[in-house]
């Protein structure tokens, strides 16, 4: 009897699945950063959370919500640890929460991307940016999957930090909402539709 229980219980677990993501956006926090291209990480996940009418709470190295669509269970993280030291936020989370690292998705600016190009990668380098940098030193590994959301590179040489920590121009701001509905889309699809479909679906879009 308790073998047939036992079978029962597996069987289920392989029909119906409760697959978990780990969506992280990176970003600095405080009010002074909120609208710099440096933070679309953070924006995303707040367009996300206000389009789906979720909140996040402070928690443990950063502030979290879940999420749940089409039987999959996703968890948004937005370190509080400042950019350069995301990666203890994510190892810690994706410990806390058991996530495989290929269902981790971390969003980022990319200044070798125009303004709003959205592309997915399942590895590569951290291109010079700090926040990559540590998830992979904290992680061991630079195979995992990242969302880069194109900020553009319209600065002069020296002044890379100025403009990645600079607001938002008034054109920028027009293309946004649409830029950041897309890049919903593409989370959801990432859950259910796999990352190989959805970078044939939304890379460069």
């Amino acid at each position: 009897m308790m073998q047939f229980f036992k079978n029962l219980f597996t069987k289920k677990e392989v029909e119906n699945p409760m697959k978990k993501f780990l969506i992280v956006g990176i970003g600095n926090i405080g009010a002074e950063y909120e609208n710099t291209r440096h933070n679309i990480g953070f924006k995303v996940l707040d367009f996300f959370a206000e389009r789906e009418s979720f909140t996040f709470e402070t928690n443990k190295l950063g502030a979290t919500a879940t999420y749940k669509f089409k039987g999959r269970t996703f968890i948004f993280l937005k370190p509080s640890t400042y950019m350069n030291l995301s990666g203890k936020a994510v190892k810690y989370w994706m410990t806390k929460e058991k996530i495989a690292l290929e269902n981790l998705l971390v969003i980022t600016d990319d200044i070798n991307l125009p303004f709003g190009t959205i592309r997915l990668k399942t590895k590569g380098s951290d291109g010079g940016h700090n926040g990559l940098k540590d998830i992979q030193q904290q992680l061991g590994t630079t195979v995992y999957n990242r969302f880069r959301f194109g900020v553009g590179a319209d600065f002069q040489k020296g002044r890379q930090v100025d403009y990645v920590l600079g607001e938002w121009n008034e054109e920028e701001n027009g293309k946004m909402k649409e830029r950041l509905e897309r890049s919903v889309e593409l989370i959801k699809s990432f859950g259910t539709a796999g990352v190989s479909n959805t970078m044939n679906t939304f890379n460069n879009t």
